[in-house]
């Protein structure tokens, strides 16, 4: 089978208020929705953010920013969203999975040394669970592979239902 990586051109920016599953279900429907498609294809788009409560929080602009989320998350409970977009010519399914991610206390001092590996820059809510933000992470509940970026069971499951 070949794989191909299409980047979408889509305003990523949360509307008002918007819910974090409107807003990773909006986000993959349009990025699928953008992309052409030919006939003996399957497109997957998704997109994941990070929340606690109403608050968003995407990729950090900064270490600055970094930080903050991270003293945000620390001995707190979040959750992380994932929506999925499948599409073939002649079906679309679209769905999110959340799942609930428990920090530990971290110090400052191990806040500032994980920021400057630069690993939480590209990260939805400044870490990845799969590199040195592991060591954060006290319980999770649900989907480990969601929490990384995509929720492969589920994604799994989508695809053998589209056939």
């Amino acid at each position: 089978t070949n794989f191909h990586i299409r980047i979408p051109s889509i305003d990523e920016t949360p509307q008002t208020k918007e819910p974090a599953l409107s807003y990773v279900e909006r986000l993959a429907k349009e990025k699928a929705e953008s992309l052409p498609l030919q006939d003996h294809e399957c497109l997957l788009a998704a997109d994941t953010i990070v929340h606690m409560d109403t608050l968003l929080l995407g990729k950090p602009t900064n270490s600055a920013h970094a930080t903050e989320m991270l003293n945000l998350l620390s001995g707190k409970t979040h959750q992380v969203s994932t929506g999925v977009c499948l599409r073939t010519a002649s079906a679309k399914i679209l769905f999110s999975v959340t799942t609930d991610v428990s920090f530990r206390t971290i110090s400052s001092e191990e806040i500032e040394a994980y920021v400057t590996t630069g690993c939480p820059m590209d990260k939805a809510g400044a870490y990845a669970i799969q590199g040195g933000a592991a060591a954060f992470v006290r319980t999770i509940h649900g989907s480990y592979t969601n929490v990384v970026g995509l929720p492969l069971c589920e994604v799994s499951e989508a695809l053998s239902n589209l056939g």
